[in-house]
């Protein structure tokens, strides 16, 4: 029996994020260099976005590569971008099976030439798929998106297209790479390590945290699972008491 068959499809969370970690420790637990471990890892990703399709999540946010990667070791780096544009190349058909629309976050200006090219021709192929949004976040950190919106939103203000007083929480949101997605009910990350690492800082605010000790290129469909039975056991509060929720949800039915 999969823990699947224990999910409530009703309260399933809308928009789901990933933080894809450990793949260095799982090649370097088996005596291979870390590139073998991000190989591997992209079956993961193929197995989660399917599990993610089949139970109707609508959102899915995999934190690929951060802004603070660059300064990993350059062999590495350029392992990476490669395995990149070939995974992106290989896998545009089958998202377009699948329903499947990729969307990227991040500075991509940074990537090489070639690797903007398949994300773009990637992107365009899927752009009229209707099922599960894809959304890679590459050469990302929140820290650089913020200082991004507030340039923008400085600019708005010195052209006088944005006044100072009329600036909210919409409006910030408005200015962040995410700001045609809703923020994440549910974020996962796998390898034990308990931080968000510079990822959706101001998305996550009442987000629901999911930490496990699994390696990324051995996390599965049943371990996603698991992290939705774990989010479907808690009370989403934001800010207010039980009882309110409760009676709320009453109003509702």
């Amino acid at each position: 029996m999969s823990l699947k068959d224990n999910i409530d499809i009703s309260i399933l969370p809308n928009h789901i994020a990933i933080i894809m970690d450990g793949n260095g420790r799982w090649a370097k637990d088996k005596g291979e260099d870390r590139l073998y471990g991000h190989l591997h890892g992209v079956e993961s990703v193929r197995d989660i976005v399917e599990g993610a399709a089949e139970l109707g999540i609508k959102y899915l946010t995999l934190y690929a590569f951060s802004t603070e990667n660059w300064d990993r070791p350059q062999q590495e780096v350029i392992g990476l971008m490669e395995l990149l544009v070939d995974t992106i190349h290989k896998e545009v058909p089958i998202l377009n099976k699948n329903k499947i629309k990729l969307h990227v976050i991040g500075d991509i200006d940074m990537l090489p030439d070639a690797a903007k090219d398949e994300l773009n021709d990637a992107i365009n192929e899927t752009s009229n798929n209707k099922g599960l949004n894809l959304i890679m976040a590459l050469s990302y950190s929140s820290r650089w998106e913020i200082g991004l919106a507030v340039k923008h939103i400085a600019k708005d203000v010195q052209q006088g297209k944005l006044m100072i007083s009329d600036i909210t929480q919409n409006t910030i949101q408005h200015y962040l790479t995410t700001k045609n997605f809703p923020d994440p009910e549910l974020m996962i990350r796998t390898s034990g390590e308990y931080r968000i690492s510079n990822f959706l800082l101001y998305q996550l605010a009442y987000t629901e945290l999911y930490f496990t000790n699994t390696l990324w290129p051995d996390f599965r469909k049943e371990n996603l699972y698991s992290a939705i039975l774990d989010y479907q056991s808690r009370e989403r509060r934001f800010g207010k008491i039980g009882e309110q929720i409760k009676k709320a949800d009453s109003t509702n039915l």
